[in-house]
């Protein structure tokens, strides 16, 4: 798609323009000069240059060297007594015991449980919920730096066998282990190119099914995330053996994802495409060889199998309702027509189901906290649990024959503890309660509502001090995400709470583009639509500015991911409002973004440039990396990436760097921090994750001259 070098020849003197060789020096700043190309690229008869594609080479020396200067600018602005102060808090805060929600296999209880300050979390087994717990398998024994992540684990039926996987350096990929779990030892077999991998086991444990990608050469580099394909693997063999037992090479960019049903009975698949909520659902027996029967392949909504009861699949889906409903499909008669109708949507979204107890349960979303519903199999209503605080439910397990399940709570203020509900008593009890270094009682939480360019409401989460009084300067982190149906709910943050001790508001928007409203919510912040999330985003900074919580010189902007393109635009669109930005991973250049590691699952969400020219005109209109203004004066930002991130690729967090660096007229910072031996986060050691969250508070504090009490 790039032209020719002839062709900028014939603009002569604009190229200087267009490809500037040397960073702009504002003030005291003396940005590093990042490689420059003259690279320019047609989309639909429209020229883009893109002077900074040389930065997307991670392994030129050029870059490389561009990089360790901008980590050593960073550092210098970074390196304040504030900052160890931050840092030894935040290690104090965080050497607390967090556990995740036991399963149960063969008679006994899985769950992880890291005991604060270890890098990564450790895997154990008990007989009894909260009873003595045996080591499993720890991650940290795997690596001396921590970076050696275990990212997903399957437990057979019995209990005797375990498949997991390991990532490195917060990559994607991963490698699939088998350990016998009555001797300690794992089998020699190791299963490669595997990403985002479930693995179902066979009731007989002999073995399981699991999802991997093709190995590399054998398809083209760009397909190496193409071509999903489910295997089967019996144990003590090969990898090379395992036999194919389903692909599509005739649509590459299906995703293929094995489950067994609880019942021993059915293989299903979960097919998707990128990270469209749309998905497909396919099933056979898993003792047969017959082609999988496709019961649903329209790709029209989302169809989560909840249980079957025999023949009949209970299914979660947002078909006619998308707000989400519950509906019966007996396979003997799966026409539409004779679909039945268990749970019907309702004002609240419907968030998970699963069948616990004999009973059906229900997690709804109600304006963006969870309450959990109890209902009979056939949909009768039986009576809502009472929660002991306005929080997130997560990681909840259970299943239909057992009369206990299993849940995380969290909100704001309290870390997630894990409760554990006997069906029979209908009562509630703590199995593991963390003890945390932080009182939440002198801070509350409230929700308030914002209104939208468009007249659009929607919520808005406040957590500060008691008798915070409204005089406009209080300093105020704003976050937000808005995007790919990812529905933001209380949770608990160790930085957070710091912020907060230090006098601080954290506020929490949940704008479009989410899934808190279902998937009309999502729908509506997503390709051509997008502009509603930074539209919603603007209007929450203005509604906590013009309710003077907060003013422009003391609110900064928070998001990761997507939500780093979200404060990047809403930066760049209003920079008037902001203070400072703390904008991690992001995903910027987006006219190029489908073309590097994982990006091509996004495109049902971003769209395609490059494929289509109303695509184009609209990512075009808001891509940050595009519309950085010459002259324009920006606030503080600190841009976070890190070396090995192979799902948002680090080239746009450098590009977007150096474009601001060079355009902006600001003697403000503009300030790049790359990690080395970790990804996008995923995984991350703990020892990471406390060196990043203490620089980028110590930017805050430095830009709000905030301090810590002794």
């Amino acid at each position: 798609m790039s032209i020719l070098q002839h062709i900028l020849g014939s603009i002569g003197a604009l190229a200087m323009i267009l490809f500037p060789t040397t960073a702009r020096s504002e003030g005291a700043w003396d940005y590093p000069a990042a490689p420059v190309s003259e690279v320019v690229d047609n989309y639909h008869g429209t020229l883009i240059p893109d002077p900074y594609r040389p930065l997307e080479d991670p392994d030129s020396q050029e870059t490389i060297a561009w990089v360790e200067a901008q980590n050593r600018l960073t550092e210098s602005f970074l390196n304040t007594p504030e900052r160890e102060k931050l840092r030894s808090k935040l290690t104090k805060l965080w050497n607390y015991p967090r556990y995740s929600t036991p399963t149960k296999r063969g008679g006994q209880y899985f769950f992880t449980k890291n005991d604060g300050l270890q890098n990564q979390a450790v895997l154990h087994r008990a007989r009894t919920p909260g009873g003595e717990a045996q080591v499993i398998l720890d991650p940290n024994t795997l690596s001396e730096d921590g970076t050696v992540a275990l990212t997903g684990w399957a437990v057979s039926e019995d209990g005797k066998w375990m498949s997991y996987a390991l990532s490195s350096k917060g990559s994607d990929s991963q490698e699939v282990h088998v350990r016998s779990l009555e001797t300690g030892e794992d089998l020699p077999e190791i299963l490669r190119w595997c990403k985002f991998t479930s693995m179902a086991w066979k009731q007989d444990a002999s073995g399981f099914f699991y999802n991997r990608f093709p190995e590399p050469g054998t398809v083209p580099p760009e397909d190496e995330n193409n071509y999903s394909r489910v295997y089967w693997h019996a144990l003590g063999t090969p990898q090379s053996e395992d036999p194919l037992i389903h692909e599509d090479p005739a649509d590459k960019e299906l995703g293929f994802h094995p489950f067994v049903t609880d019942d021993g009975k059915y293989l299903t698949l979960h097919v998707t495409r990128g990270t469209d909520p749309k998905n497909r659902l396919y099933y056979r027996e898993v003792e047969g060889s017959s082609p999988f029967v496709r019961l649903l392949d329209a790709g029209d909504a989302k169809y989560d199998l909840i249980d079957n009861l025999g023949p009949v699949f209970l299914i979660h889906t947002d078909l006619d309702a998308p707000r989400g409903r519950v509906i019966a499909i007996d396979l003997a008669s799966p026409a539409r027509e004779n679909w039945k109708t268990i749970l019907p949507q309702s004002e609240d979204t419907l968030d998970f189901v699963l069948t616990s107890g004999g009973k059906l349960v229900a997690s709804y979303l109600r304006h963006a906290h969870h309450v959990l519903r109890i209902f009979s199999l056939e949909g009768s209503f039986e009576r809502e649990m009472d929660l002991p605080a306005l929080g997130s439910v997560s990681g909840i397990w259970g299943r239909r024959e057992d009369p206990e399940m299993f849940f995380g709570l969290t909100s704001f203020l309290f870390p997630t503890t894990i409760h554990r509900y006997a069906f029979d008593s209908e009562k509630m009890e703590v199995v593991f309660k963390p003890g945390l270094h932080f009182d939440p009682e002198p801070y509350e939480t409230r929700q308030v509502f914002a209104v939208s360019k468009d007249g659009t409401r929607f919520p808005m989460f406040l957590t500060h001090k008691k008798g915070l009084v409204p005089d406009g300067t209080n300093p105020t982190l704003l976050y937000g995400y808005g995007g790919f149906n990812a529905t933001l709910t209380p949770y608990f943050s160790v930085v957070r709470a710091l912020w907060m001790e230090a006098g601080g508001v954290f506020a929490m928007a949940n704008t479009r583009g989410g899934g808190e409203y279902g998937e009309e919510w999502h729908q509506a912040g997503i390709l051509g639509r997008k502009q509603n999330v930074f539209d919603d985003f603007i209007a929450a900074a203005e509604w906590l500015i013009q309710n003077k919580v907060t003013n422009p010189s003391r609110l900064a902007i928070e998001g990761g991911s997507n939500g780093g393109l979200l404060v990047a635009a809403c930066m760049l669109q209003r920079p008037d409002l902001f203070g400072a930005v703390l904008c991690g991973v992001p995903v910027i250049d987006m006219l190029r973004y489908h073309k590097f590691t994982v990006g091509r699952y996004w495109t049902p969400e971003y769209g395609n440039a490059e494929a289509d020219p109303e695509h184009f005109k609209f990512l075009r209109a808001y891509s940050p990396l595009h519309n950085v203004r010459a002259g324009a004066v920006y606030p503080p930002i600190l841009i976070t990436s890190a070396d090995t991130d192979d799902r948002v690729a680090p080239l746009h967090s450098k590009k977007f760097a150096a474009t601001l660096q060079a355009k902006a007229a600001s003697k403000n910072p503009i300030l790049l921090r790359v990690e080395t031996r970790a990804g996008h986060g995923g995984g991350k050691p703990t020892a990471k994750v406390i060196a990043e969250v203490a620089d980028e508070f110590a930017f805050l504090f430095k830009v709000f001259d905030l301090h810590l009490s002794d």
